[in-house]
């Protein structure tokens, strides 16, 4: 698990650690040294840690003018035992929607199992993004599975073609402006 990395080919356009605004600012990160484990597994030191024991992030882009945000994960989401959605929504989303994001592009490829509880957190999320959304990009099968178990497909876009996008061949604010238009199909 340590070498995967997050994605870094819009680190010229946007670094959370350098946005003010950002509920990251001022995150420092080694290049050196590997401290964050996920059950054991080091992983590579550039995910951030939002108070979580086996998921962490990556805050890839955010366009306030865009209102849009894309946050890259790793490790297990695990609301059942580590309540990572509370973590998730207090520490990371919360920040964001008071800056006025309201569009979030979730990539999860490398969120491997799921295991959910109460949907609280994510009717709350949906609710504060009023006239936005939350899409999950490239979730694998199974977690897109167990979380739609728990009904969370209610608040979160998965499935069709956001589950094989090739997000990575697109600026970020194409990528928002695609997801926008898959959603927007949608919603009719």
């Amino acid at each position: 698990m340590h070498t995967i990395e997050p994605h870094y080919a819009w680190i010229d356009q946007y670094s959370a650690s350098e946005d003010p605004r950002s509920p990251l600012h001022g995150a420092e990160n080694s290049l050196d040294s590997y401290v964050n484990t996920i059950y054991g597994y080091y992983i590579h030191p550039q995910w951030d840690d939002f108070g979580s024991d086996t998921l962490f992030i990556k805050i890839l882009f955010v366009d306030y003018e865009q209102q849009s945000a894309i946050l890259e994960f790793i490790g297990e989401w695990n609301d059942a035992i580590e309540n990572d959605i509370m973590q998730l929504k207090r520490e990371i989303i919360d920040p964001l929607l008071h800056e006025g994001i309201a569009r979030f592009i979730l990539v999860g490829e490398n969120v491997f199992n799921f295991h959910g509880s109460d949907d609280s957190y994510y009717e709350e999320w949906f609710e504060d993004v009023e006239d936005g959304w939350i899409a999950g990009v490239n979730f694998q099968e199974h977690v897109i599975r167990e979380m739609r178990q728990f009904n969370l497909d209610s608040y979160i876009n998965f499935g069709g073609q956001l589950d094989e996008l090739p997000w990575r061949t697109y600026e970020p604010r194409k990528l928002f402006n695609v997801v926008d238009k898959i959603i927007g199909y949608r919603l009719g």
